[in-house]
């Protein structure tokens, strides 16, 4: 269908601890590969999810992966910060109070803030969908998991690059109806396709060359 758009629902910046992507690089590269919309999701913050917007607002929707004190909660339309390592049920509460959508990031890969399966089960009813395929995982498996799980507990799924390098961005997306909100999200997720591929695990060591160079440069930063 041609009212069809492409969503990268998982991505990262410069403002994330283990990426050092440039803001106006990724919303470059995002019109380059043909994305429609691009959820800018960086660790525990949405600092440059809300640059990355007044640059692009038609692009970008501001995201924010949140790391609880057990996995990782990918939010949709966050438009008040949630801070790190609160409870899961804690961090849903949050963002349910400023109406964003809630995801849950690559829920059953044990190598990245993976979930217990009795959490998942618990966390089924209280959120909006699960992410049913982030290009990161390097065993699909993990993804499969995921996307059993979605239909055993009637959710919808999200699709992501997780990219923290460029070349990554827009590998994986979902294809949907254009929405404008949370809420026009939720009306038309459902209707969403899947299109992506995995990323060949060496991928992370970008991220991993990212985070040494973050740390040893945060003394120089500091004003």
């Amino acid at each position: 269908m041609d009212d069809l758009i492409k969503v990268d629902f998982h991505s990262h910046s410069q403002y994330s601890p283990d990426s050092l992507t440039r803001v106006e690089n990724l919303i470059r590269r995002a019109r380059k590969v043909g994305l429609d919309r691009l959820v800018l999701t960086d660790h525990n913050t949405i600092q440059g999810a809300l640059i990355a917007r007044d640059l692009a607002p038609d692009l970008i929707i501001v995201g924010e992966e949140i790391q609880t004190t057990s996995g990782e909660i990918l939010a949709i339309f966050v438009t008040e910060q949630v801070p790190a390592k609160l409870s899961p049920l804690e961090t849903i509460e949050r963002l349910k109070q400023q109406g964003a959508f809630i995801s849950v990031s690559h829920p059953f890969d044990p190598y990245r803030s993976g979930w217990a399966l009795e959490e998942l089960i618990e966390l089924a009813p209280l959120v909006d969908a699960i992410e049913t395929h982030n290009a990161r995982c390097w065993n699909p498996q993990f993804n499969q998991q995921a996307q059993a799980f979605a239909r055993q507990h009637d959710l919808p799924g999200t699709t992501g690059s997780d990219a923290h390098l460029l070349p990554e961005l827009g590998g994986s997306y979902l294809q949907l109806p254009p929405f404008d909100s949370a809420a026009q999200l939720r009306q038309v997720i459902r209707q969403g396709e899947s299109v992506g591929r995995y990323l060949p695990p060496l991928s992370r060591l970008g991220s991993r060359f990212a985070s040494l160079w973050n740390t040893l440069a945060a003394p120089f930063n500091r004003s």
